[in-house]
């Protein structure tokens, strides 16, 4: 028995020997990284690739078209107006339409909106559900413990609406677009680009016609530089270029570490008879062990069917490894809480999105030489209110006016890229 045992070893330890000589002399296609990561001056690939990139300039360029970044826009405009001055302003935004990537709950404050657009209602913008109730609980595995919301908490969302964020935002975008920004859906911002003293000069879209192996094809295209004498950043949570901002401008010395979290959304067409627009339920408890952070939301609408919003929010500093937010989510909607509305209903659409959960002691240094970060890109999220829309706004407002104020300012910039973007704390 033994001497089989040998001899099998030693078979497999040859076929293990045979099997690496013949993977060392296979051919694998070439994965070339990110152009950023990896010069494609070293890709034979790219030798005879026309490289030039189309340049435009204008006044201010925005990164991102969710609610901070249309409302910087949106305001930037309002204030030129009403100067008489001329300001281009250009906003570029990943998804093909706006809103086309914006996923949330959501309850808003209006408050940010009130502000920039005061005739919003008879302009037609989407919130049509006000919030009507109220319910905070705390859930066992098959119980629920409702707790009272008292009125100031930060659950109590009395003047507040649920609203699809997305057609919210693709909103806003007519509006910044009827005012005279400039918008650029479907173009991604690629690369930071800088001016010689290392002030943010603008922004590079991504380049298109790239093949799964990293070689060009044959419809290759540069993407195209925006140069902006003021640059904002509105990516939205852990963005990917203002993740090289903190790293260059080194914003994030003076603040906490960002902390994160994912959520998980559904809507959900349910039977009418349960249907109770302005309904809002929160809790938090099963199916999570005390030690991991996370809660539910469930959200009546008002639209033209029985439309509601589910959702489980997960930090993600869990400690257990085998832990899935999905499969966590997947037993919340078996509470007999969330099952009885859930129940004759049918899921029409799902998505899940990174949370910014740090707080204000997270947020860092919002301004650097040639721009400023707003919206959740900075973190702007209040995580006991669950709310960041408002907040989001709200700074890209701020940051319009103190932008609008250093370039028209008489003052001289330091660097090429406006340094003095004073009125943003």
């Amino acid at each position: 028995m033994a001497s089989r045992r040998i001899v099998c070893c030693r078979f497999l330890k040859r076929l293990s020997s045979v099997n690496k000589r013949w993977l060392a002399t296979q051919t694998f296609p070439k994965i070339t990284t990110h152009y950023t990561v990896v010069d494609r001056s070293t890709d034979p690939r790219w030798k005879d690739v026309n490289m030039e990139r189309f340049v435009d300039e204008a006044d201010v360029v925005i990164v991102g078209g969710g609610p901070a970044g249309a409302a910087a826009a949106i305001r930037l405009k309002q204030l030129a107006e009403a100067a008489g001055k001329e300001l281009r302003v250009c906003l570029v935004e990943k998804s093909a339409q706006m809103g086309g990537h914006t996923l949330s709950g959501a309850v808003i404050d209006p408050i940010a909106l009130n502000e920039l657009i005061p005739d919003w209602k008879d302009r037609g913008a989407p919130l049509n559900t006000p919030v009507k109730s109220d319910v905070f609980s705390f859930l066992t595995e098959t119980s629920a413990i409702k707790l009272p919301i008292l009125k100031g908490m930060p659950m109590d969302n009395h003047g507040n609406y649920v609203v699809r964020l997305g057609h919210v935002v693709s909103w806003l975008g007519e509006q910044a677009e009827a005012i005279g920004v400039e918008l650029y859906p479907g173009y991604a911002a690629a690369e930071v680009l800088y001016h010689e003293d290392g002030s943010v000069k603008g922004i590079a879209t991504n380049d298109v016609g790239i093949a799964k192996d990293g070689s060009p094809k044959d419809v290759f295209e540069r993407g195209m530089e925006l140069h902006a004498k003021v640059t904002i950043f509105a990516e939205g949570c852990h963005g990917h270029l203002t993740k090289g901002l903190f790293n260059k401008f080194n914003l994030r010395e003076n603040c906490e570490a960002q902390t994160y979290g994912i959520g998980l959304k559904e809507v959900w067409e349910i039977d009418p008879e349960k249907h109770d627009p302005g309904r809002v339920e929160h809790s938090f408890g099963w199916p999570l062990d005390k030690f991991t952070y996370g809660g539910s939301f469930l959200y009546h609408l008002n639209e033209s069917s029985p439309i509601i919003a589910v959702g489980f929010v997960v930090g993600l500093d869990y400690t257990n490894p085998y832990l899935s937010p999905f499969r966590e989510f997947q037993k919340l909607k078996h509470h007999p809480s969330i099952k009885k509305t859930l129940e004759g209903g049918k899921r029409i659409a799902y998505g899940a999105r990174a949370l910014n959960e740090g707080g204000f002691q997270s947020i860092p240094k919002l301004t650097f030489p040639g721009g400023c970060l707003i919206g959740c890109t900075a973190g702007f999220l209040n995580v006991p209110k669950i709310k960041g829309t408002h907040y989001a706004m709200k700074s890209g407002m701020l940051a319009a006016e103190a932008v609008y104020d250093a370039i028209t300012s008489e003052a001289t910039s330091e660097t090429a890229g406006i340094n003095k973007v004073a009125n943003l704390k």
